[in-house]
């Protein structure tokens, strides 16, 4: 059995689907995906229908709620600023991957994707790691109490509690990362017990453009290059 966790998804279904291909994924893994499924890049259902798929073939696959899905399901309150705030933010491409316009409705939503939105964890303890979508707020006295840092937080590294960790590395995604910086945390857990596995997936820049899977037990990084850029 091994244990990977997966970042940032953000509706880029082939790209997701050649990283599993690359590391294999069986199902006597442990998935652990870190939030931000949809917006932004082609295929935000198609995305959740793989996620579900596997699930359904008995595939150990947990995941946590992003600041994007958190961004949809404010969404829904029907507040008109939250509608805003959502579709500024790629919510726009999620409508189109269900066919909808663009500035359609998030009501329109099918509810099984609500569903499974709404079911989705703010973070996972799993045996050397704290898994989070963004990072945590070390100012707290339990930093896993706070949960707006827990999607949204940056720049948190400085107040890092080793006390309070014990030892365990924390594991996010949330704020883009080149590929380069991604493996230079890698080799530097021992300095700074965190790593940051958003490589910037949907955004065309130097060293991005990639989706990142982390084996936590051999502590390998996988980087598969984004597939789905001329569909979006």
């Amino acid at each position: 059995m091994k244990r990977y966790a997966v970042s940032d998804i953000h509706g880029c279904v082939r790209t997701f689907e050649a990283l599993l291909d690359t590391i294999a994924l069986s199902t006597d893994d442990r998935l652990f995906l870190l939030g931000d499924y949809i917006d932004r890049g082609p295929g935000s259902k198609e995305v959740i229908d793989l996620i579900l798929k596997l699930k359904e073939e008995g595939y150990q696959v947990h995941c946590l709620l992003g600041n994007h899905e958190s961004l949809l399901l404010n969404a829904l309150g029907g507040l008109v600023a939250d509608q805003h705030l959502w579709l500024n933010n790629g919510g726009g491409a999620t409508l189109k991957s269900f066919g909808l316009s663009s500035a359609a409705s998030p009501h329109l939503i099918p509810e099984k994707y609500i569903n499974f939105l709404e079911r989705l964890e703010w973070y996972f303890e799993t045996e050397g790691y704290i898994l989070v979508h963004a990072g945590l707020d070390f100012r707290m006295a339990d930093p896993l109490e706070g949960r707006n840092p827990l999607i949204w937080i940056r720049n948190w590294y400085e107040n890092i509690n080793r006390e309070w960790l014990q030892g365990r590395v924390v594991v996010h995604g949330h704020t883009p990362a080149p590929r380069p910086m991604i493996e230079k945390q890698l080799k530097r857990l021992d300095r700074v017990p965190a790593l940051d596995i958003d490589a910037g997936c949907v955004f065309n820049s130097n060293f991005f453009r990639h989706l990142c899977a982390f084996d936590l037990d051999g502590r390998q990084l996988y980087f598969q290059t984004n597939i789905d850029a001329n569909e979006s």
